[in-house]
Formats: structure tokens, C-alpha cells, sequence
């Protein structure tokens, strides 16, 4: 027999088929096995015989007054229970997945996450969903983005600020999922006896003279964007993607900075830190990215739900 022939055999060999033949080895009579299953003797009856006309392969005869299998009946019936077996765990697997006894959820998130929201996510999934494990890699939203494409992550906790230019979620997340989830509020953060520090909101403009200490890249195209909105180009004294180094530099007067309010909250206030919000009341979105329908999966549907009741909590 040809791979062609073997194959259409294959593509013959639904699952009701496989379950009758082995009900009809485990009962011995048509009827049983209907029953078994739940449908009625002239319903099986068709069914086998549009399987017959369909390959060419009877799989019943006649015995008297009742039936049995044929050889080719028998063979089926040696593999149906494997082939059953096989299904039966399947759906038992499917079935712990649904009601979330069992799951898995790929994370991906930014660094001032990873001492915020994902902890809180982790623990809120084992709380309601002990069954479902996550695991986690921290990057940045544009590997992150990324990381959802190329299916190394089910679910990244991003952000973007207002227009940027090499915004992730517009090109690149075409095709995915993108939902908002809220936004922080940037800070200016200050060294203690800073003139600036007696108001309770900074104007930027106020910095102009000032040396900054910049961040990650998105957050430094931000901090450009900001303060050319305010007539002044950033002297930017020192780079780094630390927000804890960021503040201890803030600390020993070697600049200011501005920071997102979860960078913020990831590490205790440094002495001689003093933080105030901006005049103009600037925010960085925060985003969910999933495959398309991918929040269809119980388990990154819990926590998405986690994730969005963290985030309005915030």
C-alpha cells in the first residue's frame, strides 16, 4: 500500500469509529456498544457502514444472530485501546487546564517591574491558581514585544511614553494583543536642599540649568522629548539603567533625574532624595501583550485578571 493510501486510511479513522470497534471487542454484541456510548443500535449501524463504503475495509459481520469483529475489526480493536487511552489523558489534561488545576504562563517584564508588579502577580496566581506555574525573564518592552512573536513568552507587562517614536506597540506588535492597563506618574527626583524641592510640583524648565543623570534608552528619548517641550536641551551628566544607582547619583548632587513611580517604588527612598511630581503631570502607559487571542488561555486569562486588579489598585 502506498503512503498516499496509508494516509487517506489515516484521515478515514474518526474518533467514533475507534470507540465503537472497541466497545463492540469490551461487549461482544452491536447493541451493548451503542448503548455504551450512548447512541442507538440503527445510528452505529450507519456509522460503520459509511466507514465501510468510505475505505473499503468492513470492520463487522454478521455472526448468527448478532455480530462480530472481522480481522481488520480485530486489528483496529488491538490499537483502540491505546488510541483511547491516549485521548482519555488528553482530556483529562485539557480538562485540568480548563479549570485551571494545571497551566502554564511564559512572563516577561521591564526591571522596575520585576521588584513591583511581578512579584505581587506570582504570588496572587498561587493563591487563586496553585496549579499554574510561571516563569519569568526580565527585559525591556522592545525584547519583550519580541519575546511574545517568537512565542518565548505568553504574556509582557511593557510600557511606552507619549510619542515616541520607536514605540513597540505600533509596528513591531502588529498582529498581537496589545491592552492598556493604566498609567504612573513620572517624578523628578531631586537632591535634598535643591531650590526646586520647596514646590510641590517641578516645572522642567526650573532643571534647565541642571546636570541630569538619564536611564534606560526610552526613558532618555523621553526625558528629550520632555525638556524640549520646556525650550532646553538635558545636559545629561551620567547614563545608567540602575534606578537604585540613579537615586544613590541624585543623593551625592551629581545630578537630577526623572523617574517612573514603580522605579521608585522598587527600593526604599535613598537619604538626601527628595521627589516631586512634574508641573505638567507626565505619565508612562502600562501595557499587557499577549498573542493574538492568547488571553483566551486560562491560565494567561488569570493572570491577566491578576495583572489588571494590581494595576488599579496601583
Amino acid at each position: 500500500m502506498s503512503d498516499a493510501s496509508i494516509d487517506a486510511l489515516a484521515e478515514s479513522l474518526d474518533l467514533l469509529t475507534v470507540r465503537l470497534v472497541r466497545r463492540i471487542a469490551e461487549h461482544g454484541s452491536l447493541t451493548a456498544a451503542a448503548a455504551s456510548i450512548g447512541y442507538s443500535q440503527p445510528a452505529v449501524s450507519q456509522h460503520l457502514r459509511r466507514f465501510e463504503q468510505r475505505t473499503g475495509i468492513a470492520l463487522i459481520e454478521r455472526a448468527g444472530r448478532g455480530v462480530r469483529l472481522t480481522q481488520s475489526g480485530r486489528v483496529l480493536a488491538r490499537h483502540a485501546n491505546a488510541v483511547a487511552t491516549a485521548l482519555e489523558a488528553a482530556a483529562g489534561e485539557l480538562a485540568e487546564i480548563r479549570g485551571l488545576r494545571a497551566g502554564r504562563v511564559r512572563l516577561a517584564a521591564f526591571p522596575s517591574a520585576s521588584a513591583t508588579l511581578v512579584p505581587k502577580l506570582i504570588a496572587g496566581l498561587a493563591a487563586r491558581h496553585p496549579g499554574v506555574t510561571v516563569s519569568y525573564v526580565e527585559a525591556e518592552p522592545p525584547e519583550a514585544v519580541a519575546a511574545v512573536r517568537a512565542d518565548r513568552s505568553d504574556l509582557a507587562i511593557t510600557f511606552s511614553y507619549p510619542g515616541d517614536r520607536d514605540d513597540p506597540h505600533t509596528e513591531r506588535a502588529r498582529g498581537l494583543d496589545v491592552r492598556s492597563i493604566g498609567a504612573e506618574p513620572m517624578q523628578v527626583v531631586l537632591p535634598e536642599g535643591h531650590p526646586a524641592a520647596a514646590s510641590d510640583a517641578v516645572d522642567l524648565a526650573d532643571l534647565a540649568a541642571d546636570a541630569w543623570i538619564a536611564g534606560c534608552p526610552s526613558c532618555r528619548g523621553h526625558l528629550l522629548e520632555l525638556a524640549d517641550g520646556a525650550g532646553f536641551r538635558p545636559r545629561i551628566g551620567f547614563e545608567t539603567d540602575n534606578f537604585v544607582a540613579v537615586e544613590s547619583m541624585v543623593a551625592q548632587g551629581l545630578g537630577v533625574a526623572l523617574l517612573p513611580e514603580l522605579a521608585l517604588a522598587a527600593s526604599p527612598r535613598r537619604p538626601g532624595v527628595v521627589v516631586r511630581p512634574t508641573a505638567g503631570g507626565d505619565v508612562r502607559s502600562l501595557h499587557l501583550v499577549t498573542a493574538r487571542g492568547g488571553a483566551r488561555v486560562p491560565a494567561v486569562a488569570a493572570a491577566v485578571a491578576v495583572i489588571e486588579g494590581l494595576a488599579a489598585a496601583h
